[in-house]
């Protein structure tokens, strides 16, 4: 099975294929709510998954609440009590947050290549 990602407003959407029914199917990601789509080619579930977003902001409108916005940039991170300390002693001793330090690594991990 592979996957990717579709983004439309914001919004991260997954896409699936599922050889068996021969039908590519997603859904919204990084949000509570359940909202899934699917399609029998790529202009078909771009389509679907467009609509699929469109109807949850208008479901939400009319229910007069704000929908759900992904990755907002705050999450928690558990790690070992020494790798915590090693963290915080590197950060006081740079004089940066803890954040940031965290958020530094991140970026270097991620720009670097994969192996």
């Amino acid at each position: 099975m592979q996957s990717s990602f579709m983004e439309y407003k914001g919004f991260l959407g997954s896409v699936h294929y599922n050889d068996e029914d021969e039908l590519l199917y997603g859904k919204v990601m990084f949000i509570r709510a359940l909202v899934s789509y699917e399609g029998t080619d790529a202009k078909s579930i771009k389509a679907n998954f467009h609509q699929a977003v469109e109807d949850y902001l208008e479901l939400c409108a009319e229910q007069g609440r704000q929908p759900e916005r992904a990755l907002k940039g705050s999450f928690n991170v558990r790690t070992s009590p020494d790798l915590h300390r090693r963290a915080a002693i590197y950060a006081s001793e740079h004089s940066k947050k803890l954040n940031n330090v965290v958020e530094e690594a991140l970026e270097r991990f991620l720009e670097s290549p994969t192996t």
